[in-house]
């Protein structure tokens, strides 16, 4: 399993860097059917080798910035009002940019100690996986609380680690994706407070009009968008957004 991590690895952070000297290793599959024990045994490996292919590219988007920046952006979208613009897709497509932005300098740390090495040959698999998965654990441990971190341990009853380096995967990944979970709902709290104190001033001018039939967001709508334009919004959030990263 560790080969397989270490081989996505290998092509999540050459697309981070854009290296375009790493070779990637290639596979050849022959679909027959199997005469012996060992033979079925190995066919099973391969369709769980490509099981976790699929769930490779998740995993490692929960490693990132990622979860933090598509939930702000579909709570922006929500406090505007503005159904489904910008489309989802782009959306995700932009978080999507501002993580690989974010995570360049680990994905290069991470491909000059652990995947480089590996490509000559200079180290093992398994000594490449745990130098090439350090930087991104150290990153996640900043930017986990040590109460989310806490509790898996709790869970698993197991003693506090020496170093960074003794923290398992399966402990810190689901205590960083919380984190950012907590984080990205304290944003979208903050986002939404100046587009309902609009919604509010809105509904009660259209009250005091005696317009009570008129839905307030039909008006309130344009007002937000004016507004979000003349502040730049996008430049602010962004920018914000990328500051609270550790």
């Amino acid at each position: 399993m560790k080969k397989l991590f270490l081989l996505f690895f290998l092509v999540f952070i050459g697309s981070i860097l854009g290296a375009e000297s790493v070779d990637i290793p290639t596979m050849n599959f022959a679909l027959d059917a199997p005469d012996t024990p060992k033979q079925l045994v190995s066919s099973l490996n391969v369709l769980v080798m490509f099981t976790l292919l699929f769930l490779a590219p998740s995993m490692v988007l929960v490693m990132t910035t990622f979860t933090r920046f598509v939930i702000v952006f579909g709570f922006l979208r929500q406090a505007m009002g503005t159904q489904q613009v910008p489309p989802t897709q782009l959306l995700v497509m932009l978080a999507m940019v501002l993580t690989f932005f974010v995570m360049e300098p680990v994905g290069q740390k991470s491909y000059d100690t652990g995947i480089k090495p590996y490509i000559e040959e200079k180290i093992g698999y398994e000594e490449a996986f745990d130098k090439a998965t350090l930087p991104f654990k150290n990153f996640m441990i900043r930017n986990t609380r040590e109460k989310d971190l806490a509790l898996f341990f709790r869970i698993r009853k197991m003693q506090n680690p020496a170093s960074i380096a003794d923290v398992p995967l399966s402990i810190i990944i689901p205590a960083f994706v919380i984190s950012e979970l907590k984080t990205a709902f304290e944003i979208g709290f903050l986002l939404f407070l100046p587009f309902l104190v609009i919604d509010m001033v809105v509904a009660s001018i259209l009250m005091s009009m005696g317009m009570m039939m008129l839905p307030p967001v039909m008006i309130s709508l344009p007002f937000k968008i004016l507004i979000f334009v003349l502040i730049d919004g996008w430049n602010l959030i962004i920018g914000n957004l990328i500051s609270t990263i550790k």
